[in-house]
C-alpha cells in the first residue's frame, strides 16, 4: 500500500461503506416508504440528479422497468419541455442537497407540476432537499451523517443512495440481509484492489446497469486526478465502434462483467480481444468468474457499488501518487467545487 493513504478522508470514506450499509439496512423503513410510494398518484418514476447523482438514476432505471433517469441538468435547462404533460414521482438524489440543479428542479416542479409527488434522498440533513417545504406530497430520506462525504469525490454517498433507491423500487427483498451480504462482499474485495502501477489513462466498460457504473468509475478517476488521467467509459458492445481508438500502450482497461447470459459472454470476448490487440495495456475483468471474481446473486445494479469501488480505490491511489490533494484535487484552481453552486438559475416560465 502507498504510505499516507489513510490520511485522506476519501480513503476512509471508501472503506467505511460496508459498515454504513449494514447499519443503514437495519434502520431504513422500507415497508413504510414503499407504502407511501404506492399511495401516490403518478404516471412514471423519474430519478433526478446531477453528475454522480444522475448516474445513480441511470443505474436504477437500467434495471427497474417502468422508471426513467431524467438528469436534473436536463430538467432545469428546459423544464417546460421535459415536464410537458407529465405527472411523475420525482426521486431526487443529492449528497449536499444544495446544488444549483437540485434547487432548480424544485423550482421547476413547484411552477409546472406543483401536485406531483416527490421523494428526496440526500446525505445532508441541513440541505435544501431535506428542509425545503414542497407544494405537493413529499417524503425525505436523510442518509446517515457518515455518507455526507467530506472529500470532493462522492463515494459512500453514491453507493448508499443507490442501494436505498434499489431497496425501494426493485423487487421486494430482505433489505437488511441483502445489504449485510453486500457489505461482506466489499470487505473481502477492498484489499484485492490495492495493487498496480499508475497507468497513463483508464477505460471502464460494462453492460446493462454496469454501463453506467462504468460511467461513474471513469468520472472518479478524472475527478480524483484533477483531469491529469484521461478516462473513458462505454458499453461493452459500443466500445468497438470508435471509442476503442482511445486505447494506448499505457491504458488500464476494466470490464465489468454482467451476471446475465449472454451479456457476460460479450464482456469476456471483449477482454480477450483487447488483450490480443493491446498486449502492453492492462485488461482486467471484474464480476462473476472474472480476474477479480465478484459474485452478483442480486443482479448487476445491486453489484454496481462493488464494481465502482475499484475505481474509487484506484483513483485515490493514483491521485496520491501524483502528489495531489486527494480530498480537494482542484484546490487552488477554482474550476470545480465540491458543491456546484455557481450556476445562474433563470425563472421558470409556464
Amino acid at each position: 500500500m502507498i504510505e499516507g493513504l489513510t490520511n485522506w478522508a476519501t480513503w476512509r470514506e471508501i472503506h467505511s461503506q460496508p459498515e454504513i450499509w449494514r447499519s443503514w439496512g437495519a434502520t431504513l423503513d422500507v415497508a413504510g416508504l414503499r407504502g407511501w410510494i404506492s399511495d401516490q398518484v403518478f404516471d412514471e418514476v423519474w430519478f433526478c440528479g446531477a453528475g454522480t447523482s444522475a448516474y445513480i438514476g441511470d443505474i436504477v432505471a437500467a434495471s427497474v422497468k417502468g422508471t426513467r433517469s431524467v438528469p436534473s441538468t436536463d430538467l432545469v435547462a428546459d423544464p417546460a419541455h421535459v415536464l410537458a404533460g407529465a405527472r411523475p414521482l420525482v426521486v431526487s438524489f443529492g449528497r449536499s442537497g444544495n446544488s444549483a440543479e437540485s434547487i432548480g428542479t424544485m423550482d421547476a416542479l413547484d411552477a409546472l407540476v406543483p401536485d406531483a409527488p416527490r421523494l428526496n434522498i440526500t446525505c445532508n440533513k441541513d440541505g435544501a432537499l431535506a428542509t425545503r417545504v414542497s407544494t405537493g406530497p413529499a417524503q425525505v430520506i436523510i442518509l446517515p451523517d457518515a455518507t455526507h462525504d467530506a472529500g470532493f469525490a462522492m463515494t459512500s454517498s453514491f453507493s448508499t443512495m443507490l442501494l436505498t433507491a434499489l431497496a425501494l423500487f426493485d423487487v421486494k427483498c430482505d433489505v437488511p440481509a441483502r445489504l449485510n451480504a453486500l457489505a461482506d462482499q466489499l470487505d473481502n474485495l477492498l484489499p484485492q484492489l490495492i495493487a498496480g502501477d499508475r497507468p497513463g489513462r483508464a477505460v471502464y466498460v460494462g453492460a446493462g446497469p454496469l454501463t453506467f457504473a462504468a460511467r461513474e468509475a471513469a468520472l472518479k478517476v478524472m475527478e480524483l486526478s484533477a483531469g491529469q488521467m484521461p478516462a473513458l467509459w462505454d458499453s461493452t458492445l459500443g466500445f468497438r465502434h470508435g471509442p476503442k481508438a482511445f486505447v494506448t500502450d499505457s491504458t488500464a482497461i476494466t470490464i465489468f462483467l454482467n451476471p446475465n447470459q449472454p451479456t457476460q459472454n460479450y464482456g469476456t470476448d471483449l477482454a480477450k480481444e483487447l488483450q490480443q490487440q493491446f498486449p502492453r495495456s492492462t485488461v482486467q475483468t471484474i464480476g462473476p468468474g472474472g480476474d477479480i471474481d465478484v459474485a452478483m446473486p442480486f443482479g448487476a445494479a445491486w453489484a454496481a457499488p462493488l464494481c465502482v469501488a475499484q475505481a474509487q480505490v484506484k483513483g485515490v491511489m493514483w491521485a496520491h501518487s501524483l502528489g495531489l490533494n486527494v480530498d480537494d484535487p482542484f484546490s487552488g484552481q477554482s474550476t470545480l467545487s465540491r458543491v456546484v453552486s455557481d450556476v445562474k438559475l433563470y425563472p421558470v416560465t409556464t
